[in-house]
């Protein structure tokens, strides 16, 4: 078989990103290298820092992007695109437009042989009540019907501006560092949900943007992604091995 590919939390079009135009090309000069080596590639939620699909126009710009996943599928490579809490508010166009294979909760997955839980990553176990009531908010069809009732410039507005306060609330717009297996909240989870479904091999998350490869068991492993906005950060399975690897300018990879 070829490679898998998992990556996530690109947050283009992001407000608090200087680089943005760079970081887009930087994507999809990745995406184009692995393209002959890819048998499905994994986006694991918040590609964009927000994407909300009008009945009759979608947001501007991630032209390069939206080519480049319109490229791969029509070569045949599967790209599953997995909806976080900025990207949520798509209904179609993705899917018929790109060719994308949407998922709008977490899965499970045999891949080669080994079961593995995919999922952005939000609302699971995530304590913050403030967070929890905000995401049953914005994925109410009532509420995502609302928002579509205003002119995309206005509903655009507010949804970019509203990111960018969400990042700049962190210091340098960054998320804290890893704090330990006690206090995160999707190693939590993940170690209660192992107890009722051994089967699982690997969980993959995106969301929390840290780099984390971590075994909870003897044959269990759970990665976080990290990010593509400062990190580059995405895994590969080939079949036998699962790899965390940085995207370098310049190198190739296997």
């Amino acid at each position: 078989m070829k490679n898998v590919y998992f990556l996530s939390d690109a947050h283009l079009g992001s407000l608090a990103i200087e680089h943005s135009r760079t970081q887009e090309r930087r994507l999809v000069r990745f995406l184009d290298s692995i393209k002959h080596k890819a048998d499905a590639i994994y986006l694991l939620g918040d590609m964009f820092d927000f994407w909300d699909e009008y009945r009759f126009v979608v947001p501007k710009g991630f032209t390069r992007f939206l080519g480049k996943l319109s490229e791969l599928t029509d070569m045949g490579v599967e790209v599953h695109y997995f909806t976080g809490n900025h990207d949520l508010w798509t209904y179609g166009y993705l899917e018929e437009e790109c060719g994308v294979i949407l998922h709008k909760k977490p899965e499970t997955t045999e891949i080669a042989g080994k079961i593995f839980y995919l999922a952005h990553g939000d609302g699971l176990g995530d304590p913050d009540p403030k967070f929890r009531f905000l995401r049953r908010l914005f994925h109410n069809r009532f509420c995502q019907r609302a928002l579509n009732f205003l002119h995309p410039r206005i509903g655009m507005w507010i949804g970019l501006h509203w990111a960018k306060h969400s990042r700049m609330k962190r210091k340098d717009g960054k998320e804290l560092p890893y704090q330990g297996e006690d206090k995160e909240w999707l190693v939590r989870y993940t170690k209660e949900y192992m107890k009722t479904h051994e089967d699982v091999d690997y969980y993959i998350y995106g969301h929390r943007h840290i780099e984390l490869d971590l075994m909870l068991s003897r044959r269990v492993r759970m990665m976080i992604l990290g990010d593509w906005i400062w990190q580059f950060s995405y895994a590969v399975y080939d079949g036998q091995h699962l790899f965390f690897e940085e995207y370098i300018e310049g190198e190739s990879k296997p």
